[in-house]
């Protein structure tokens, strides 16, 4: 799991520490380890871990509304780079399980858009 945690990350542009590092802590996660290992396997997301309702495609749909405007000037490392946002959506689920109040501020807050919701 791990060579394919780093293999995937070098391909997005992330670098090996990050790999290292999400490689560890969803190791160190049974739920989020059974979710990445369905994600490899199904090319889509169990959705079974959940933080006060929220999933992990939660956290990949936030970041892409996050980062739209961002993304809409093409100069993102994320634009049209899948395994970058799916990579970095585990990495941020896991960093909410440990402190979930930040992250559920951002997800119910600034959403990134040009409109009011």
């Amino acid at each position: 799991m791990i060579e394919d945690i780093k293999k995937r990350c070098l391909e997005a542009g992330l670098d090996e520490s990050f790999a290292k590092a999400l490689g560890e802590e969803l190791s160190a996660d049974a739920g989020m380890c059974e979710e990445w290992k369905h994600y490899v396997e199904a090319d889509n997301f169990l959705c079974k871990e959940k933080i006060s309702g929220y999933s992990v495609v939660d956290i990949l749909i936030w970041q892409i509304d996050h980062f739209r405007a961002t993304m809409d000037r093409d100069n993102s490392r994320t634009k049209q780079n899948k395994d970058r946002m799916v990579l970095l959506a585990f990495d941020t689920f896991l960093k909410m399980k440990k402190s979930p109040d930040g992250y559920l501020q951002k997800l119910t807050g600034e959403t990134g858009t040009d409109f009011v919701i």
